[in-house]
Parts: C-alpha cells; sequence; structure tokens
C-alpha cells in the first residue's frame, strides 16, 4: 500500500489504519508487509482455501511478497505447471500462484493470469514493485503518485487514511455532472488517479513504467463464422465460463432479473450442475413497469432454483447514511439504490453471488446501438426536416415521468442525432451538456475545465479497426462499463462483504465478442440477438423474446416523493452557497419544473443531489 521514494521507514500504524479503513472488504482476516520503505497490507474476504490461504503470500526464498484483492480462475491450472517446474506450495489458495509466477515470467506475469484482480508484489532483491490490475477493470485500483513515494489502495478512502492531500479536481466534477460518474484515469482528487484496466506499473529504480499487457483493440476479426457456429461457441464459452467462476469454498448463488443476461449465467450453472441447489435474488418495485420479478420468477421456476426476491422501497435515511457513503468519489447511477438492497439481501445467504454484467457491453443490448444505426439514415434526410421541424414539433410534447417514455427518447434522439457519430454515441448517455453546466457551476470553476468528450475521443480513436457498432461498443466497454457497471457492483457488493463474479467477462468470451462483426452481434435492430439465440433452448420462450428493460429505479417518483425531503435540504440556497460550486437558481429552476411535472429531470437532480452529499461527507467546501 505504500512505497517511499526517499527510503523512509513505512509507519507501520499508518499502514494499519489504511487496511482497517477496507475492513468491509475483508471481514474475516488482515495482514502485512513491512519492510523498510515498503508496506503491503490486506484485507481478506475468505472464498478460497478459507483456513490456509492467508496474505501477503511470497515464494519460498521469501524475498517476493504480494498481496492481491479479487479471485483467480485458473489457479489451479497455472500452479501444476508451477509444480511441474519445481516450485512449492504451502495452501491451495489461488493468491498463492501469484509469487512463483512472478519467479517465472516477471512483471509479464498478469498476461497469463485469468480472473479479476488487483495485485501489488515487491521483488526484494531486485527493489521492484510491481502493481496490476485486471484485463477489464472487475477490481479497481486507486494510486497517488507524489514527491515522497507512492500510496495505492482498492479504494480512494485508504489513500486519504495515509495522510495523502487531497484537492478536487474541476475536470474530474464536470465529467461526473455529464455522466453521472467520473471517467478514468482521474478521480475526484487531482493526487488520485485509477490504473486503467489491463495495466501494469513497474517501479524500480526510483523510476516507473507503464505497460499495457491486454487491449480489446488488438483483438483479430473473425469473418469465417456462420450464424450457427457463432451461436454455438458462444453457448459452450459461456457454459465453461461459468463453471469456472463456481470456484468457491464458501455459499454461492446468483442476482438475477428476467434479462437475458443474468438468466443466461444461471441457465449455464443449471447444464454444470443439473442436480445441485442454486440461489437466486432479485429485487424489484411497486411499480410494475420497472419491475421485473415474475420474469426472474418464471425463470426460478423453470431451472429449479431456490429463489429469494426483495421488494424496493427506499428511504431517505439509507441514502444519506449507508449508500452515498459507500462512493469515495461522486456517483449517481440510480440503480445503486436498487442494487444496495439486492447485495444486502444476498449477503444474508451467501459469500458469492455471479452477476450477468458485461453482455451488454459484448453482445450490443443497449439501445443507443439502435440509436446510432437509426441516426446514421437520420443525417441524409433534409435539414429543414431534422434541424427545424423535428425540434419544434417536440415542443409540444407532454413531459411524462414514466419509465423510458416517448418524449425522453424522441427529445434525446433529435438533440443529438445530427452530431458526428462518435460525438453522437457519447451524448446518448450524457445527462448535463457543456451549455447546462455552464449555467449551474461557479463561472470561476466551468472556466478551468474541456468538453467532457475528451474522456471518449481517444478510445473511440483506438478502436478504429472495428466495424462502426464494435467500435461504439469499445469505447462503452473502455469507460461506462469500468467506471459506472463494474464500479458500481464493487462498491455496494463489497460494502456487504460480498463477491460478486462476471463470468460474462471472461477473457475468451469478451475475446469472442469482440472478434466478431456487429451484424452478428445485432442483426438490424434486434439487440444482443447472438446471446438470445446462443441461450433460447435453456431458457422459457418468453424470456429469450423479451425486449430490453434494464437494471433501473422509479427516480422520478422517488424524488417527488421519498427523497423530496433530501431535494430540498441538500440542494437548498443555504447549503449550496456554503459548498460553493452550483448556481442556487439555476439549480431551483431544475427542481421546480419537476416537482410541478413540466419536466422530466430526474437525472439531472439526482446527479446534483449525490454531488452535494458528497461534499457534506467530506466536507470538502470551496
Amino acid at each position: 500500500m505504500v512505497y517511499d521514494l526517499n527510503n523512509g521507514l513505512v509507519d507501520p500504524d499508518r499502514l494499519l489504519a489504511m487496511c482497517r479503513s477496507l475492513s468491509h472488504r475483508g471481514p474475516d482476516d488482515e495482514g502485512m508487509y513491512v519492510t523498510g520503505n515498503v508496506g503491503l497490507a490486506i484485507r481478506r474476504l475468505a472464498v478460497v482455501d478459507v483456513r490456509a490461504g492467508r496474505q501477503p503470500v511470497r515464494n519460498e526464498e521469501k524475498n517476493i511478497h504480494a498481496v492481491f484483492n479479487g479471485e483467480i480462475y485458473n489457479h489451479v491450472a497455472l500452479r501444476r505447471e508451477l509444480m511441474r517446474r519445481g516450485h512449492r506450495f504451502e495452501s491451495a489458495a489461488d493468491s498463492e500462484v501469484i509469487p512463483h509466477l512472478y519467479e517465472e515470467y516477471g512483471p509479464d506475469f498478469p498476461a497469463r493470469l485469468e480472473g479479476m484482480f488487483a495485485i501489488a508484489l515487491w521483488d526484494e532483491s531486485a527493489q521492484r514493485l510491481v502493481l496490476s490490475r485486471d484485463r477489464i477493470g472487475v477490481k479497481p485500483f486507486y494510486y497517488a503518485s507524489l514527491p515522497s513515494g507512492l500510496v495505492f489502495a482498492s479504494e480512494i478512502r485508504a489513500i486519504l487514511a495515509a495522510g495523502v492531500p487531497a484537492t478536487l479536481d474541476p475536470q474530474a466534477l464536470t465529467g461526473y455532472l455529464s455522466l453521472m460518474y467520473i471517467p478514468g484515469p482521474r478521480s475526484i482528487y487531482r493526487e488520485i488517479r485509477k490504473l486503467a484496466p489491463g495495466t501494469t506499473i513497474v517501479w524500480e529504480q526510483n523510476r516507473w513504467s507503464t505497460r499495457r499487457y491486454w487491449d480489446l483493440a488488438r483483438t483479430p476479426q473473425r469473418r469465417d463464422l456462420s450464424p450457427d457456429a457463432a451461436r454455438h461457441t458462444l453457448r459452450e464459452l459461456v457454459t465453461s465460463s461459468v463453471e469456472r467462476h463456481l470456484m468457491a469454498d464458501v455459499p454461492l448463488g446468483f442476482f438475477m432479473s428476467g434479462g437475458i443476461d443474468s438468466t443466461s449465467v444461471v441457465a449455464a450453472a443449471r447444464k454444470v450442475r443439473p442436480d445441485g441447489m442454486l440461489r437466486t435474488f432479485t429485487v424489484g418495485f411497486p411499480d410494475r413497469s420497472y419491475d421485473e420479478r415474475r420474469e426472474a420468477a418464471l425463470v426460478a421456476q423453470h431451472l429449479g432454483t431456490s429463489h429469494t426476491e426483495l421488494t424496493v422501497e427506499p428511504s431517505a435515511e439509507d441514502v444519506v447514511n449507508r449508500i452515498a457513503p459507500i462512493f469515495d468519489e461522486p456517483f449517481a447511477d440510480p440503480s445503486m439504490v436498487p442494487t444496495y438492497y439486492l447485495c444486502q439481501m444476498a449477503r444474508q445467504h451467501v459469500t458469492v453471488a455471479l452477476s450477468g454484467d458485461g453482455g451488454d457491453e459484448l453482445f450490443a443490448g443497449y439501445h443507443s446501438y439502435k440509436a446510432d444505426k437509426l441516426a446514421h439514415y437520420y443525417r441524409f434526410l433534409p435539414r429543414a426536416l431534422t434541424a427545424r421541424l423535428a425540434p419544434g414539433l417536440l415542443r409540444f410534447m407532454p413531459a411524462s415521468h414514466a419509465r423510458a417514455s416517448l418524449d425522453f427518447r424522441a427529445r434525446r434522439f433529435v438533440e443529438n442525432a445530427l452530431e458526428d457519430p462518435a460525438r453522437s454515441h457519447y451524448l446518448w448517455r450524457v445527462v448535463l451538456r457543456e451549455a447546462q453546466k455552464e449555467r449551474l457551476l461557479q463561472p470561476d470553476l466551468f472556466a478551468e475545465v474541456v468538453d467532457s468528450y475528451e474522456t471518449h475521443e481517444p478510445h473511440y480513436h483506438d478502436g478504429a479497426a472495428f466495424d462502426p457498432l464494435t467500435r461504439f461498443q469499445y469505447t462503452d466497454a473502455n469507460v461506462y462499463l469500468v467506471e459506472d457497471v463494474l464500479a458500481k457492483m464493487d462498491r455496494l457488493s463489497m460494502a456487504h462483504s460480498l463477491e460478486v463474479r462476471v463470468p460474462l467477462l471472461a477473457t475468451e468470451i469478451t475475446q469472442f465478442a469482440f472478434s466478431l462483426s456487429g451484424q452478428l452481434k445485432m442483426p438490424g435492430y434486434q439487440p444482443k440477438r447472438l446471446l438470445r439465440d446462443a441461450m433460447a433452448d435453456a431458457l422459457p420462450p418468453k424470456i429469450a423474446a423479451m425486449r430490453k428493460k434494464g437494471f433501473n429505479a422509479p427516480l422520478p417518483r422517488w424524488l417527488t416523493g421519498v427523497f423530496r425531503p433530501l431535494v430540498e435540504e441538500y440542494l437548498s440556497r443555504d447549503v449550496l452557497r456554503r459548498q460553493g460550486y452550483l448556481r442556487f437558481d439555476e439549480v431551483n429552476q431544475l427542481v421546480t419544473r419537476h416537482m410541478e411535472h413540466r419536466a422530466e429531470h430526474s437525472r439531472e437532480l439526482w446527479i446534483l443531489l449525490m454531488f452535494s452529499l458528497w461534499v457534506e461527507e467530506h466536507k470538502a467546501y470551496r
């Protein structure tokens, strides 16, 4: 967790404070290794070899020490290979392969791991520090590079516990206001950064280098597969991945909505364990338009699972005191609320849960991919229609607080479709555009920032070898998947000491999906057609054919109901003046229009509310 460049001694008490700030991530054990100017510490959630799998782990000579957060799914095969080469092991834990694998392959060893991980390794003989993050970014990795040394951890709170100075990064803030999350490599603090997925940092001789050991952009494109062959291959890959992800010495279950992603994971598990007990968990809402409990129950009955469901009825107290503080930086994906209750419920029964996260990015499940196709043809229409008539007609559409209402979708499309394809795809997800942020933020703060599109443009450029659809998927996999979907699930699950695994994001499935043409994954305007067809035989026909809903929450109604007191308090004139970031008059216009049902501003208000809560929690006043 700490490396001192000036050869100062690491303070064990400070290292212990860092470690214990992460007790929720590992309630079962803690371990430390301190030698001179290097200190490693770990909190362990015991999943594999519960009794013997302690960390830090080391090699036979005890000169290589490592800690890691996550799971290595190919550790059994790696162990056999290493034993043939003469390595000896003290436990059956997956973590113990790390120092031995490093002995064989040096800093390139992460390329041989299949799993989710954040790793720190110290080579005493070479005086070398190696830090690495898994390919997709399932597990978080933050670091602060300071004149005095390097501090790193799984969450920002541990770095702050080390006494690292922290000042708000205005560019990170404006990215958050647009996207509901902070895109990497930035964090909300200037001094703290996120290690990119598939990346290793090597620090030796007072110099550091960064190497990308894996990138989806290097995936060779395949043109040899028919749709039938692609479906068969995908079905086998999903089954194989799920089987590996069932590795655990503790109770294990599944998150299951009525969607194709999570139900595919459970169906594959049933194929692997035809007679085993499978535990499934789902949450829903009283509002049927947001609720998938009926569909989940249908799948549970079809597959014979032990099914538990919960109706989410959130409280303002939970948001302020339990949910928002989990994220050390502003975060506002509304599904954070039901996900919190889902993880809380599941942890009462299991220690590990498998989810269907990643299916939308790999197999083109988002409605935005359909919008991209439509926009391509929309741009050929006469400008008199697209630039004048269509926007004018939208002014007569009444505002609706219903889920994915027609007026919301129409406005989003017409506002963004005439942009160039890359920017248009980015804008489908944007909540607050640059002009809106300029009105909301204090002028001196907005003057420091550039357009938040800079967070997406490099990834679109790097994906130039892909076809248009896969290029958009590549951008989403590098930004939205990592910083929203996976970050949300990691923080909320680990807050309950629950490990969540993502079998659809196994390397072989990810590379297979990105090797295929967009036409195979989404023929015409049929999102996720390949995955649906591949898993159709294992699921009820209604589920395989069901249109995507997404794991959303009835936020518009919550803000006019149960969360209204939060809006009135944390977006009040006095609070915003004290904080010094937002202009009350502009914020209040959004509040008034939403509360009076003259407009649907739920996402805008939720972003501003979560930021205000974060400022109050951390006393981050200007």
